[in-house]
C-alpha cells in the first residue's frame, strides 16, 4: 500500500468502527492502489450499516462493473437511486441514474 492516507484511516477505524465516513475514505484510497475487493467489502459494509449513504451506491456499482458483474452494478444503481429519491438528493440520483443508464447502454451492444 503506497497511499499515505491508509495508514491514519486504519488507525482511526480500529479507534472508531462504526465511523462510516472513514471507511468510505479508506475504500477509496485501496481503490487507488488497485486493493478494489476490500474496497468493495467496506462499501458493502456501508450500505449494511446505514443503507442511506447515498454516496457509496455509485461507487459500489462501479466497482461491481469493472469485476463485470453487471448484474450486481445494476442492482446497486437501482437501489441506489431509490435512496437519492427518498433523499431528495437530485445529484446523486442523476449520478446514478447516468451510470445505470450507460451500463445498460453497454450490455445491450
Amino acid at each position: 500500500m503506497s497511499s499515505k492516507n491508509i495508514k491514519p484511516l486504519l488507525q482511526r477505524i480500529k479507534q472508531h468502527p462504526d465511523d462510516l465516513f472513514s471507511k468510505f475514505a479508506l475504500a477509496l484510497e485501496l481503490i487507488k492502489v488497485q486493493k478494489q475487493k476490500e474496497a468493495v467489502l467496506l462499501f458493502e459494509d456501508i450500505i449494511r450499516r446505514d443503507p442511506e449513504y447515498v454516496g457509496v451506491y455509485y461507487h459500489l456499482g462501479g466497482q461491481y462493473q469493472l469485476q463485470n458483474e453487471n448484474k450486481k452494478a445494476i442492482s446497486t444503481y437501482k437501489q441506489g437511486i431509490e435512496v437519492a429519491e427518498r433523499l431528495r438528493d437530485v445529484h446523486a440520483k442523476s449520478e446514478l441514474a447516468t451510470a445505470l443508464l450507460t451500463l445498460q447502454l453497454e450490455t445491450e451492444s
